[in-house]
């Protein structure tokens, strides 16, 4: 991990303490797990943060892990402009309760990542101004990018084209 990265994480380790569940790398990135009560909080104090700020909400996107007691996560990429450095924050979530809290009231760039995400993976995100589907119909009850999906879609859920 370079020097500036180091003290944002070492900065945000002393800001938030526990709420830092995880730090590592991976393939040059540097990924820091944290307690989705704290996404907020966090995405306010790397886009304010005098040493290094992060203005630039680059990405937000779900995973589904399956296995996993936490399946899904939220994936979330910033970009300094000023220190030209990414930082990627994960926040697990539960099936039982697929909430977090949105982010765009601090990076309006995330109202379409949240809708995409809430879209293909079902995951809330509470107090979002405008949360609906992205590309599926409003009605449709199931959620594609979901690893239960099956590969072939649910017969009858959407009507297809017609070939030939």
């Amino acid at each position: 991990m370079n020097k500036v990265l180091q003290q944002t994480v070492d900065a945000l380790h002393e800001q938030y303490g526990d709420v830092v569940e995880q730090v590592y790398e991976f393939r040059d990135d540097v990924i820091v797990e944290i307690g989705r009560d704290a996404i907020v909080d966090v995405c306010r104090w790397l886009r304010d943060n005098e040493h290094c700020p992060f203005p630039l909400c680059e990405d937000v996107f779900g995973i589904d892990a399956w296995t996993r007691k936490n399946r899904f996560e939220v994936n979330y990429h910033f970009f300094s402009i000023t220190c030209k450095q990414r930082i990627h924050l994960k926040v697990r979530v539960e099936e039982q309760d697929p909430v977090i809290p949105t982010i765009t009231g601090i990076y309006p760039a995330a109202d379409w990542y949240e809708r995409e995400t809430y879209d293909m993976y079902g995951i809330t995100f509470s107090g979002h101004p405008d949360l609906r589907r992205a590309y599926m119909p409003e009605d449709f009850e199931y959620f594609p990018l979901r690893k239960d999906y099956p590969l072939m879609g649910i017969p009858g859920a959407l009507p297809l084209p017609k070939r030939g």
